[in-house]
């Protein structure tokens, strides 16, 4: 490769597209990072033709709104809750990631229908009964809420452990891909950089494309996704249609529906897939397909050896098994009976509390009514939001985070170019035999290998006497504690 390494550019996370002013700006600005550490001379990017350096006109992208630090009413009821925010509140008092907001309408349904009994009891007609149903019912709704409860987060766990796989197959797919491929010399080598910044880029949009087909997005233009798969060839990019990708307004009423859980305001998830007028395909598939080809030409040309061969070619199926097996955490869900039953009896027993209540508890009855359905709704609720761990739901999985730490690390790969042995083992600062020895790799490299051997020897001994040491240390400074806090007495 010639003097200059062109490194991965950075990606905001709030926008993906620049403006003229930023272009401008980074066309006389930006120097790349060399081989050895120093500055390139700058890209004239103004003598090249207008069509070679800016990419073609596009629609106008679909953007979510940005995360911000503090929270805004939406953020209690619509999410997924952001993981680097903290709260300093005990977890009694916290709302957000709560329960409790789909749980305002139901609650004071049965304040009010507590509230009604209580009142027709007290002047009308005792309609209190045994509370023996209490004890029997009640067992069956623990069993119910228990398998609801444990299958939910079965799912919750097993859609987690499939993100968890895909950053390490991601970043293992993007360290074999910048540094084990092997580059040219000269302008044959800037392509083969722009080649491999290309491939990472395909990985990222993987990423970010199973996403948004979890959330039944289709389509291409999103801030994370477009401009990273606006090249390629695919079903979604044919299908897209301006007119379904406008926003649908919502009126306040279908709003505040939709954050009390009200079933009659909630909309189909799979609504943008019912309007397609063509086929949307597969895009994450149709991703894999070109990451496919191009490591297939890494291979023709002799630039990945043997192993990372296997290794990259490895690591795609690997992602085709993430794709599948996302799919049927999605598409599987409980059987509709279980859920409709589980609803059935739970609703049923909140309405069956106050009969039972009234006679031992009187007026008590109505706030007691209305804890012991925050109790058991609650965990009904839960179960019911945690069953499909990539939605939209306050406690969903977090993919906008994960997809951004994706890119992130990738970009983390791609900011140097591939390191050469000598460039970080031959230096005086790597003490090889730290923390026994403060002399550097040269300072050994002068040494015969009879006098390493023996320093190796003895480390094992060096380590004993150390911890050793280390003990009656931690020993000596409690004592000392000890000593200090009866002189204070």
């Amino acid at each position: 490769m010639g003097d200059c390494d062109y490194s991965a550019p950075k990606r905001e996370k709030s926008d993906m597209t620049l403006n003229q002013h930023e272009i401008q700006s980074d066309q006389h600005h930006i120097k790349p990072a060399s081989s050895n550490g120093t500055a390139c001379d700058p890209v004239d990017m103004d003598s090249r033709p207008l069509e070679e350096t800016r990419s073609p006109q596009a629609p106008p992208v679909i953007r979510r709104k940005n995360r911000s630090k503090s929270l805004d009413l939406d953020d209690y009821f619509q999410g997924p809750r952001s993981i680097d925010k903290h709260s300093k509140w005990p977890l009694f008092m916290r709302m957000h990631g709560s329960i409790f907001p789909e749980l305002i309408l139901p609650i004071t349904l049965f304040g009010l229908w507590a509230s009604l009994i209580s009142c027709i009891s007290h002047f009308i007609y005792p309609l209190g009964v045994d509370n023996i149903l209490l004890t029997v019912l009640g067992f069956t709704i623990s069993l119910a809420i228990s398998f609801r409860s444990s299958t939910s987060y079965e799912r919750y766990g097993e859609g987690r452990k499939y993100w968890a796989q895909l950053m390490l197959v991601s970043q293992t797919l993007a360290r074999d891909i910048w540094v084990s491929a092997s580059e040219r010399e000269g302008e044959e080598g800037k392509e083969d950089v722009l080649n491999k910044l290309s491939a990472l880029n395909l990985i990222v949009a993987f990423a970010n494309s199973l996403k948004h087909k979890l959330r039944f997005e289709p389509y291409m233009h999103y801030e994370d996704l477009h401009g990273l798969v606006q090249h390629l060839d695919t079903f979604a990019k044919e299908a897209e249609d301006p007119a379904l990708l406008l926003p649908q307004r919502k009126s306040a009423v279908k709003r505040t529906g939709e954050y009390l859980g009200i079933s009659m305001a909630q909309s189909n998830p799979r609504k943008l897939l019912k309007r397609a007028k063509k086929p949307v395909g597969n895009l994450p598939l149709e991703i894999l397909s070109y990451l496919c080809r191009y490591v297939d030409s890494l291979v023709e040309s002799e630039a990945l050896k043997a192993y990372h061969q296997v290794q990259c070619t490895l690591m795609i199926t690997q992602l085709n098994d993430i794709l599948v097996g996302t799919e049927r955490v999605l598409n599987t869900p409980l059987p509709i009976a279980y859920s409709i039953c589980i609803s059935q009896i739970t609703m049923l027993y909140c309405a069956l509390l106050p009969f039972q209540l009234w006679p031992a508890l009187s007026w008590i009855t109505i706030p007691a009514t209305c804890v012991s359905a925050y109790i058991i709704l609650g965990f009904e609720y839960i179960g019911r939001e945690l069953e499909n761990p990539y939605g939209s739901d306050v406690n969903d999985l977090p993919l906008d985070d994960y997809c951004n730490q994706i890119a992130s690390e990738i970009d983390i790969i791609a900011s140097a170019p591939p390191p050469k042995i000598d460039a970080f083992f031959a230096r005086q600062d790597n003490l090889v035999l730290f923390p026994f020895s403060q002399n550097g790799y040269q300072a050994w490299a002068h040494r015969s290998m009879g006098q390493i051997r023996e320093r190796l020897r003895a480390r094992p001994h060096q380590t004993m006497e150390q911890m050793a040491d280390a003990k009656k240390a931690a020993h000596e400074s409690v004592q000392k504690k000890k000593k200090k806090s009866k002189e204070d007495v």
